[in-house]
């Protein structure tokens, strides 16, 4: 199965802490991760690592840190022939506070909107195509030009762009920010019946097969007319940034290996939750065997 990942590509400088910052203070800080980052491309990251024929399709500098990109999506297997190193523009940064103490993390990213992907045209037909909204009119033409590949989108924030690319893919997995902007309610894990009226709403939206990250509660989706919740494993969280990042990317490994869809789910989980027990979204994807070791205990 071929694999295209198409959206943002950064490159995120992260410091962890002990604790928040307070406002209007110096802090000398003992370490700082570095690596490539993005929701489509920690994605493709992941799929790479895991042994999946996977591509990235985004923009870069042509400079030091989009060079460092291309170097480890390449020593990842990685195809980096849709990653535009562009001379006009620099990468896009992201600078990372990680907040050890409850494993929160605050992003700070710096794109230009001038920054764009100049069209591309494929020498494949992908099977699976992943996209973050990054590139809007590129992952429509892509979309448009693969009927037959199965789509998936990492609808993260409630833009109209990402709304509406919501609704041309097979599946919509989104964060429960974006799933309650987008259909004006609260979750209240209390009342069951908030859960189902959510999800029934983003189907009469978007009227494709949906699910709903919910952080450390797992996963909310429908199977045999059910909706429910897979719930995640209990982990000591250190950072989470790329969690979701890396469930979409196991979710899109379990569409390609046509896993069960309760199962497809229940790998996402797993992915995004041993993600968060290290610091740096990209470098804290777990390998195959790491999930795989603790998927038959999980319930």
């Amino acid at each position: 199965m071929k694999i295209l990942c198409i959206g943002h590509v950064a490159y995120d400088i992260t410091v962890p802490l002990d604790e928040f910052p307070v406002e209007n203070t110096k802090n000398r800080v003992q370490e700082r991760v570095e690596c490539g980052g993005g929701p489509a491309s920690n994605a493709a990251y992941l799929l790479g690592k895991w042994g999946m024929d996977v591509s990235i399709a985004g923009v870069v500098g042509n400079d030091e840190y989009g060079k460092k990109i291309k170097k480890e999506f390449e020593d990842i297997g990685v195809n980096t022939t849709y990653l535009e190193l562009n001379t006009e523009h620099q990468t896009t940064s992201s600078f990372i506070i990680a907040n050890k103490g409850n494993g929160s993390r605050t992003i700070f990213t710096y794109r230009p909107s001038t920054v764009k992907m100049k069209p591309i045209k494929l020498n494949f037909e992908p099977d699976i195509i992943l996209i973050d909204g990054q590139e809007v009119e590129i992952s429509k033409e892509i979309i448009r030009s693969y009927p037959n590949a199965i789509s998936i989108i990492d609808a993260g924030r409630p833009k109209p762009e990402i709304i509406e690319l919501s609704k041309m893919v097979n599946y919509t997995v989104c964060s429960k920010e974006f799933a309650e902007s987008v259909t004006g309610m609260t979750i209240d894990y209390e009342k069951t019946s908030t859960l189902i009226e959510l999800y029934k709403k983003m189907e009469s939206i978007f009227k494709n097969n949906i699910v709903v990250t919910l952080e450390s509660k797992g996963a909310l989706y429908k199977y045999q007319n059910q909706v429910k919740i897979m719930p995640s494993i209990k982990v000591k969280a250190l950072d989470s940034t790329g969690a979701g990042d890396l469930f979409h990317g196991a979710f899109a490994y379990g569409i390609a290996k046509n896993m069960a869809y309760e199962e497809v789910i229940k790998l996402s989980n797993i992915t995004g939750a041993l993600s968060v027990t290290r610091v740096g979204g990209r470098f804290s994807a777990p390998s195959v065997e790491e999930v795989k070791s603790v998927y038959h205990d999980f319930e």
